[in-house]
């Protein structure tokens, strides 16, 4: 049995929050001509130049993050994938590691990365494998234990990085051996000083709340 387009494009909506992109909707059976109509008539909500929202789709699962998935969506690339990882700070705060509350949103991206992203977003470059970033509702977010890894490489988070830690352990995010490995394996003494620092006091403020 043949899905309807709108079907086909609600299933990919689905996992996205409810929003889409051009492309998508142009895979799915809308042509443009179609999609300026159905935002015309308001069956579609634009939020950026060719991203797309359902207005009546229920609102992302808790802890929902639209500006995240709608960035996520600028950042495809012509096969239809995400460049743009959320991390550093963002990765923080999604995590919910430490109490940080980030101004504005950090993401990586690959080095060869040339798409136009809004003002006032961070960027940094780098070449992410799939074990170090997660998959979220419509965006990906970098794993805890990358997270920590890019706070200690990073001057304006090492202020965290104890917080980060303390609650990586404590919720099982991340083991202290595998810490210990990736501070072994770290090129950057002052990021090393810093990421061993943070694991002793997470390691006795752990015992001290367990005890």
């Amino acid at each position: 049995m043949k899905v309807s387009k709108q079907k086909a494009l609600m299933a990919i909506a689905r996992d996205q929050g409810g929003y889409f992109t051009a492309q998508q909707a142009l895979a799915a059976g809308y042509t443009y001509q179609e999609q300026r109509h159905h935002t015309l008539r308001g069956n579609w909500e634009k939020i950026e130049r060719r991203i797309y929202r359902f207005p009546e789709f229920p609102d992302l699962q808790y802890p929902g993050r639209h500006d995240l998935v709608v960035l996520s969506l600028i950042s495809h690339d012509r096969r239809g994938e995400p460049q743009a990882v959320a991390s550093h700070e963002t990765a923080l705060a999604v995590h919910e590691i430490s109490d940080v509350n980030p101004a504005t949103i950090h993401l990586t991206v690959p080095p060869g990365f040339r798409r136009y992203m809004p003002p006032g977003i961070i960027l940094h470059k780098a070449k992410l494998s799939p074990q170090e970033w997660e998959e979220r509702e419509g965006y990906r977010v970098t794993t805890p234990l990358r997270t920590i890894l890019d706070a200690a490489a990073s001057p304006s988070t090492w202020s965290f990085l104890p917080d980060a830690v303390s609650d990586a352990l404590y919720k099982g995010f991340v083991r202290s051996g595998q810490l210990l490995r990736a501070i072994d394996r770290l090129e950057n003494e002052e990021a090393k000083g810093w990421l061993r620092s943070a694991l002793e006091t997470a390691k006795r403020r752990i015992w001290v709340r367990e005890g």
